[in-house]
């Protein structure tokens, strides 16, 4: 019994003596967090990659913490930097259907992350080719020595959603003479802008696009742009034109192409049109044509001239219409004169010539025919004059026979 009481009070005195070693006085432990993060670009495509940019923090906010310990009557303390050591970041691949979002690379062998302190990490994804479209959530992994590891999932969009190009105003069919605007839109279907966004027509034989390609730049989410070109053709016939619009999502190159059918037929989207042509003209008189020159064109042309061709004299030798917009339709008028031509059969031509672009055209001409005659086979004033003749010989003569008839009666 009295052995026990020894050892009861032998283990009292060891534990009064040792406890106070162990015994902090302020303790905390470091506390490893993703703060934030951010993908680029934001909304992958099959065959993307991305960059995974990470803000890790060390939560805790306490610098040091301090130990105290008391050993035959003197007290030593101990103060020690708290800071988390971290050996590896990682990231556990996303899966579906035996294709991968995953990451190229990891970071081993870090360091110290101090008590409140931050900092930057970036992180290549790749998506596989035929990666489904889909949410999908690859893990972030941090191992912390001595300390808890760190599991955490971002969010990783797929969507195969593009940049593709409609056809807003492309004619069917156009005139081999001059040139056509054509008018395509690009549209981002995607839930992210894109950047780079550049349209170009591909090479067709016998047509010249203006300009080679035109650069749009950013294009917003389901936004759309519309673009126009210029196709001058030389010759005619069934031709596919095709346009490619290139595109970047984030540092990713993209690229769609559109076939668009167009037969070139020769037809004037240009021309005069005669509407008053007298078909005979007196020997030294004169005679009015009028016409009318439209553009049937999708742009607008200058410079346009009406030019008469003819034997006869007339006036004036050349009319100047200057600008006219698509659609636009300018009326002229011209004096032909029989002075100085015989009579006979004859002809007068009109072009129209103008300026597209840089270019000058000319259209095919139109023609009318005229007969050069005589005062009295102009017209029917000699028929009628020749018809009152013979009318007023006959009430004459009536009259004469009225009174002769009237007289020979009263002498009986």
């Amino acid at each position: 019994m009295k052995h026990k009481h020894l050892v009861f009070f032998s283990v009292v005195f060891i534990l009064a003596v040792l406890l106070p070693v162990c015994m902090p006085v302020t303790c905390a432990d470091p506390s490893v967090m993703i703060d934030s993060y951010e993908l680029y670009p934001e909304v992958l495509m099959p065959g993307d990659s991305a960059v995974l940019t990470l803000t890790i923090k060390n939560a805790e906010i306490t610098a040091t913490h301090t130990i105290s310990s008391t050993s035959g009557g003197t007290t030593t303390t101990t103060v020690k930097t708290i800071g988390a050591i971290i050996d590896n970041i990682w990231i556990s691949p996303a899966q579906s259907g035996g294709n991968q979002i995953k990451a190229t690379s990891n970071y081993a062998n870090v360091g110290r992350l101090a008590p409140g302190a931050s900092f930057d990490i970036g992180l290549k994804l790749v998506v596989d080719e035929n990666m489904s479209e889909g949410l999908y959530f690859p893990i972030v992994c941090i191992d912390v020595e001595s300390y808890e590891d760190v599991r955490f999932p971002v969010q990783v969009k797929v969507s195969n959603d593009s940049v593709y190009l409609l056809s807003t105003d492309v004619p069917s069919t156009i005139s081999v003479s001059g040139s056509t605007e054509i008018t395509l839109s690009a549209v981002n279907a995607r839930d992210s802008p894109v950047d780079g966004v550049e349209i170009s027509p591909k090479d067709v034989d016998g047509i010249e696009f203006t300009p080679e390609s035109i650069f749009i730049g950013t294009l917003g989410a389901h936004a759309s742009q519309d673009v126009s070109f210029s196709v001058k053709p030389s010759g005619t016939g069934l031709k596919n034109l095709s346009f490619e619009v290139d595109y970047k999502n984030g540092d990713n190159v993209h690229n769609d192409i559109v076939v668009m059918p167009m037969e070139i037929i020769e037809t004037l989207d240009v021309a005069p049109v005669l509407y008053s042509v007298p078909s005979t003209i007196e020997k030294g008189k004169s005679i009015r044509i009028s016409l009318e020159v439209f553009n049937a064109k999708t742009e607008s042309i200058t410079g346009v001239i009406v030019t008469p061709i003819t034997d006869a004299t007339i006036i004036p030798s050349q009319y100047f219409i200057g600008a006219m917009d698509p659609d636009d339709v300018f009326s002229a008028s011209f004096d032909l004169y029989a002075d100085d031509i015989d009579y006979g059969n004859y002809t007068v031509e009109f072009k129209v010539s103008f300026k597209q672009g840089n270019n000058y055209y000319e259209t095919p001409v139109v023609s009318s025919s005229f007969k050069v005659v005589a005062a009295e086979q102009s017209s029917g004033d000699g028929s009628l004059s020749v018809t009152i003749g013979i009318t007023a010989a006959v009430v004459i003569v009536a009259l004469i026979l009225f009174f002769v008839f009237k007289k020979r009666r009263n002498a009986k």
